[in-house]
């Protein structure tokens, strides 16, 4: 219907306004009518630099008071949005207009992808099929228009970010969640990160294309980096229902956000801000988007002051406790032996994708976890001072220091990119 980019702009520049308003103009046209009810779905508060927080302000004050706008911030298995977290992101956007998704039981399914289309999507590596249930909310015929808002970024379950994943798994089901994100580490988290038709994303896709037709959905999509002055600096601004929409994006995240090195790092620093960090299940981005730049025999070391507990949904943190990041074919045998993880597969999926695969060393030093806890899911333990106090964060700049002699790469954000060592990288293509 409408497709849009936008390169090179600041979040908090008229353009911005102008385009989102021109989108609004384009999609009443389409629709033949003026905008009673509209639904936003925003990422939550984890994806805080990715800007949407301000297109949602923007849409919201475009819309209401003469429309009615909702607000479902896409939580996926993510604990619901603090006050302070939503006003930090969305503003003086009242309260009343948030509605909370619980991937567990505001469900409706949609359809099936049959176990035929799986082993396909996968190269034969797993044969399951897949329910598709969203949030009913989604469903509700009063919506005239349902706008999805995020970043396209590398990840590690999907290869880049959002789009369909955005409804998918950030307010689909339980089966869905698992599944998806199995499939993406049994296939392989190095053959995905960073690439558009992964498994997980042709699943996302053809449930779209089969499910999803007569939805009014559209799609606003960013690609952003952090601003030298602790900001955040959008590189593309896309928006339509077209995939060729997310394929631009995906470029572009791929030009600004894949960090390709010539060598890899016997010694990387990853710093995770307490405000966006509380968990391993979150904080472990600093091994999903480093792991191909490390260095065998290296060492991660994860300065990580909020962290206080490993799962964000209390049964899968205690599944974390229990067997720990341990690797890709441990897990695996324990799928196939333990019923509480062969029912929970998006948390053996983090188990995999948090392990080093015994390549490298991941140190962690946490705010609040102890020393037992961190070495009992596998992970090698630093006292929060001692690595405050060696690796200051307020003084490290990105990318390679030297620290007492010794040659140190540091990441302020690793939800802002995906690292790599370029032969690396291309090998795993």
């Amino acid at each position: 219907m409408y497709s849009l980019n936008l390169q090179g702009e600041n979040l908090a520049l008229p353009g911005v306004r102008a385009r989102v308003a021109e989108a609004l103009r384009a999609w009443r046209e389409g629709l033949g009518k003026e905008l009673k009810k509209v639904l936003l779905v925003p990422p939550d508060f984890t994806r805080y630099h990715s800007g949407a927080g301000v297109i949602t302000q923007l849409l919201y004050g475009m819309l209401a008071p003469a429309c009615q706008v909702d607000i479902m911030p896409a939580l996926g298995t993510h604990l619901p949005l603090s006050e302070e977290e939503r006003t930090a992101m969305f503003g003086a956007i009242p309260a009343d207009r948030f509605f909370v998704h619980d991937w567990r039981k505001d469900l409706v399914q949609i359809g099936e992808v049959p176990s035929s289309r799986l082993t396909e999507f996968s190269g034969g590596l797993v044969d399951y099929p897949v329910k598709v249930e969203i949030n009913k909310r989604l469903m509700e015929k009063s919506y005239d228009l349902i706008v999805s808002i995020g970043q396209v970024v590398p990840h590690e379950v999907v290869g880049m970010a959002n789009y369909n994943k955005n409804i998918f798994v950030g307010c689909g089901g339980k089966e869905m969640i698992d599944k998806s994100h199995f499939l993406g580490a049994v296939y392989g988290m190095e053959r995905i990160m960073g690439r558009d038709y992964s498994p997980p994303r042709r699943l996302f896709d053809y449930a779209e294309a089969q499910f999803l037709g007569d939805l009014p959905l559209q799609y606003i999509l960013t690609v952003t980096t952090a601003a030298a002055d602790g900001g955040i600096r959008l590189h593309g601004l896309f928006i339509g229902r077209e995939r060729r929409v997310f394929e631009a994006a995906v470029r572009s995240s791929q030009e600004h956000n894949l960090i390709l090195l010539d060598r890899p790092l016997p010694k990387a620093v990853v710093y995770l801000d307490p405000v966006e960090f509380k968990s391993t299940w979150l904080g472990n981005k600093a091994v999903y988007r480093l792991r191909m730049a490390v260095a065998d025999g290296g060492e991660l070391i994860i300065i990580a002051p909020g962290v206080r507990q490993f799962g964000e949904d209390k049964g899968i943190d205690r599944l974390i406790r229990k067997y720990g990041y341990v690797g890709r074919d441990r897990i695996l045998e324990l799928v196939e032996k333990e019923e509480d993880l062969r029912e929970n597969l998006s948390a053996a999926a983090h188990l995999i994708h948090g392990s080093s695969e015994g390549r490298f060393r991941v140190v962690y030093a946490p705010g609040g976890l102890t020393r037992e806890e961190i070495e009992a899911v596998n992970f090698a333990y630093m006292d929060l001072a001692e690595a405050e106090s060696r690796y200051n964060p307020a003084v490290l700049r990105e990318g390679f220091n030297t620290v007492n002699g010794e040659e140190v790469y540091f990441v302020k954000n690793p939800g802002l990119g995906l690292w790599a060592e370029r032969r690396r990288f291309t090998e795993e293509s």
